[in-house]
């Protein structure tokens, strides 16, 4: 069964870090393109970070400089370390991974960035 479960949100204030963590089970993830994907109340999704099977990175504007996207082994498909964050980041964070015409979502995690 294919399950992408999505960790290490929370509450930050302004300025800081966290790092998000993709777990994943059921397929062979390291041949599959990761995606973070971002929901703010009352906007659309917005893809802030992907990284090829082959370990190449793109992110949005909003994020560059800020946000770095890296694979892990074992469980863990990917990584979002966020830093410098801006209350404008705050949305549910989702991963994502693509390969073989198909695509997997996890069910989201939080991360509100608040004083």
């Amino acid at each position: 069964q294919v399950q992408l479960v999505e960790s290490g949100g929370g509450l930050v204030q302004p300025g800081g870090s966290l790092r998000l963590s993709c777990a994943a089970s059921g397929f062979t993830f390291s041949t599959y393109w990761m995606y973070w994907v971002r929901q703010a109340p009352g906007k659309g999704r917005e893809s802030v970070a992907q990284i090829t099977a082959a370990g190449s990175t793109q992110y949005a504007d909003s994020v560059k400089g800020r946000f770095t996207i890296s694979r892990a082994g074992a469980k863990i498909a990917a990584y979002l370390q966020m830093n410098s964050l801006k209350p404008e980041d705050t949305a549910v964070y989702y991963c994502s991974a693509t390969g073989r015409s198909q695509t997997y979502w996890g069910p989201g995690t939080q991360v509100t960035v608040s004083s």
